[in-house]
């Protein structure tokens, strides 16, 4: 019988690779795109981190969510610190959610306060993207805009309490193979991970209609 942390990653793959090779991201990756593109997308990560993070403490009891909230992962603090590099120390002033952010942040407070096992969906596809596909972004980040070495502007992808990511990765779908829920819960659990990707899919989308490639 296959373990949970399987069925979800294997069920989640097609809208996961989709939100990876959307053209955003492909042209960002690709060093097409100006750094205030990169700052913006940085920007609409704030509201979807904040969704995640303000109901985290209201979980951290629960038996389903409980475990999976753990403050080492958090990313709200660091998001800040690149956006006041980035757009400076007034950047809260220009701060805007586009609708697909607003539509994606809204679900993810919905299934905080709602349904703990929704949340565990939008905590696998963020936290565990970030420890691994987020270092791609911020290597190429580095590279493509001269920020320093895991320093401001890309603090969002450097785990400082996690010194063996691969360990704690390991850690992480222990959790979600010991998920307290039966078979249908899990079904559920499944169907909106790939909710997920899919409302990250819509913000690269109009991330992409926001900076187009001109000929």
């Amino acid at each position: 019988m296959e373990s949970f942390s399987t069925v979800i990653r294997t069920a989640s793959h097609e809208q996961h690779v989709e939100a990876e090779t959307s053209t955003f991201m492909s042209d960002l990756l690709g060093g097409r795109l100006g750094v205030d593109a990169y700052a913006r997308y940085t920007e609409q990560l704030w509201f979807v981190y904040e969704a995640m993070e303000s109901g985290a403490e209201a979980l951290a009891a629960d038996p389903v969510a409980g475990p999976f909230v753990q403050p080492e992962l958090f990313r709200l603090g660091a998001l800040e610190r690149d956006l006041e590099h980035l757009r400076g120390p007034n950047w809260r002033d220009g701060l805007s959610a586009l609708p697909a952010t607003q539509e994606y942040a809204d679900r993810v407070r919905e299934c905080a306060g709602t349904w703990p096992g929704g949340y565990v969906a939008h905590h696998y596809t963020r936290y565990l993207g970030d420890l691994s596909g987020g270092q791609i972004i911020r290597d190429k980040a580095e590279k493509t805009w001269g920020f320093a070495r895991k320093g401001d502007g890309v603090r969002f992808y450097v785990f400082e309490s996690i010194s063996n990511p691969a360990a704690f990765k390991r850690g992480y779908r222990e959790l979600l193979d010991a998920l307290e829920a039966d078979d249908l819960e899990k079904q559920r659990v499944v169907a909106e991970c790939k909710r997920a990707f899919a409302l990250n899919t819509g913000v690269f989308r109009a991330l992409g209609e926001e900076f187009p490639l001109t000929a």
